[in-house]
């Protein structure tokens, strides 16, 4: 800690932190010995969350974060998509397809940023808020990827015809950025993915990854 920063305010980013690993909930002698910190300072860390919503306590004295989360996280949709807009201007423009960033919502996935390239005949018609499964499109599926191998750069996946017919996708996971789950892609109408636009979607994701770090 430095005479510039809060205590307090570092204890609640943290007791946040705690109860956002673990789906059981923390009790309060936990988060005591976690912090570091006497009981009586993490009664009164709990009962401000808790003022705000940002943790609840269920009947057997367990904390885990609240609704509150839920409201701030929907926030940090504006913000990401900012952050991303040169990255994906700049792959549709070069593939000369619809350029996407798609994050986790639940067990969906929800596209929050589109581009569509502005010197092509024809593209796929692609919104903000589109959502589907995880398990289906390329987005979904990279996210998915890097789940499963979160020691490694699962790359890139391709799909095809998976969410409209005759379209292709490729999209690569966003990784090492805190907080964020989510992949860069593209989608097109092709009989197959080219070659260069895996790599190239690689590139864009490693770029929104590391606007928003």
């Amino acid at each position: 800690m430095t005479a510039e920063t809060s205590q307090t305010l570092d204890r609640g980013l943290r007791v946040l932190k705690l109860l956002a690993d673990t789906d059981h909930g923390l009790t309060v002698t936990e988060l005591s010995l976690r912090l570091g910190v006497n009981r009586t300072v993490v009664y009164r860390l709990l009962a401000t969350l808790e003022q705000h919503a940002l943790i609840r306590r269920d009947l057997g004295g367990r904390a885990r974060v609240g609704l509150g989360v839920l409201r701030l996280g929907r926030q940090v949709h504006p913000l990401v998509r900012e952050a991303a807009m040169p990255a994906l201007r700049s792959l549709a423009e070069d593939i000369g397809a619809t350029a996407h960033l798609t994050l986790v919502d639940g067990a969906d996935a929800l596209a929050v940023a589109v581009v569509e390239p502005t010197w092509t005949d024809y593209h796929v018609a692609y919104r903000a808020g589109f959502r589907h499964p995880l398990d289906r499109g390329a987005a979904g599926k990279a996210i998915l990827a890097a789940r499963q191998h979160p020691m490694t750069d699962p790359g890139y996946m391709l799909t095809h015809g998976e969410l409209e017919a005759g379209a292709c996708g490729a999209a690569a996971p966003l990784l090492g950025v805190t907080g964020v789950e989510g992949s860069v892609g593209v989608v097109m109408l092709a009989e197959a993915v080219p070659e260069r636009v895996g790599p190239r979607v690689v590139d864009a994701a490693r770029e929104v990854a590391e606007a928003l770090s």
